[in-house]
């Protein structure tokens, strides 16, 4: 299931729904610890890599973004 289907699923939106591209548009990403890693090595290995996959390393900072989002996000979240 691609992270675009989960979130339809998960806000229980119709298939068809534009709330995803709304998301992007306003500036917002949707992450898991697999795109945030891939992210992470599009960015900082570039093509210049010898690899083509995310490494270890990759997930473990993907994994510490992640939570440091996701405790900022609550934390600045308005009552």
């Amino acid at each position: 299931m691609s992270m675009h289907e989960a979130l339809v699923r998960a806000m229980h939106l119709p298939a068809d729904n534009d709330t995803v591209r709304h998301l992007h548009e306003g500036g917002l990403a949707i992450a898991s610890v697999d795109t945030m890693s891939q992210a992470i090595h599009d960015v900082y290995c570039g093509i210049t890599a010898d690899h083509d996959h995310p490494s270890e390393k990759d997930r473990a900072q993907a994994a510490a973004m992640i939570s440091a989002l996701q405790k900022h996000a609550t934390e600045d979240a308005p009552a």
